[in-house]
């Protein structure tokens, strides 16, 4: 478990209970987890409830099929949260990215604010406004160094709306946006991939039985 390697043990030691801390992580969708397109919505609102009762902020960012989330709170708060989140098994491979103590919170405002991090479902008035986050995209979290992980925290705190599906007023290309209401947009993508595939397969079978004379 992560939460319990020697580096991550020595650090939070040298933390007091009482302390505000920064942790960030990062962790993959499982496979199941993707064809159920509530799972972001009962996630954010299981967040936002329990967070709000412990003075818990933050945000949770989704793309790729990867979870990068950053929380704030007191230590002693924050663990048994950060252990619960872990165990979840709606996602796999979790790695903690930053772990620090802190005086100010960067997401005092925020309860906590889900983002999508797919420009193909963002709208293009939030992709006018989310070009400072140009650079970390594709969201790859797992590439990044402890000082890309800050500049990213940092970059998405400039965003005044965040690229959320429900505020973006999402629009896909034609064939996503006709199964946007079948599935979720995050499953669109997929299913566009895949029939694009077989109308390639389909191709080739027709290409290889015309006669060549």
């Amino acid at each position: 478990m992560p939460l319990y390697d020697n580096n991550t043990v020595n650090i939070l030691n040298k933390i007091k209970d009482e302390d505000l801390i920064r942790f960030v992580y990062y962790s993959k969708l499982t496979l199941k987890s993707r064809f159920k397109p509530s799972i972001f919505h009962s996630l954010e609102r299981d967040a936002r409830k329990f967070n709000k009762s412990n003075g818990i902020t933050g945000t949770l960012c989704y793309g790729s099929g990867f979870f990068l989330q950053c929380l704030e709170g007191k230590k002693k708060l924050l663990l048994p949260l950060v252990q619960a989140i872990f165990d979840d098994t709606r996602h796999e491979n979790t790695q903690i990215m930053l772990i620090k103590p802190i005086q100010v919170r960067n997401f005092d405002n925020w309860g906590m604010r889900l983002m999508f991090l797919e420009r193909w479902l963002w709208s293009p008035e939030t992709k006018k406004q989310a070009d400072t986050l140009s650079k970390f995209l594709p969201f790859r979290p797992y590439k990044w160094n402890t000082n890309e992980t800050e500049e990213f925290l940092q970059a998405i705190q400039k965003i005044e709306t965040p690229p959320h599906i429900k505020q973006s007023g999402i629009t896909l290309n034609a064939l996503g946006n006709m199964t946007r209401h079948i599935v979720g947009p995050h499953q669109a993508f997929i299913l566009v991939q895949g029939v694009l595939s077989v109308f390639v397969i389909i191709a080739i079978v027709l290409l290889m039985q015309v006669p060549y004379y």
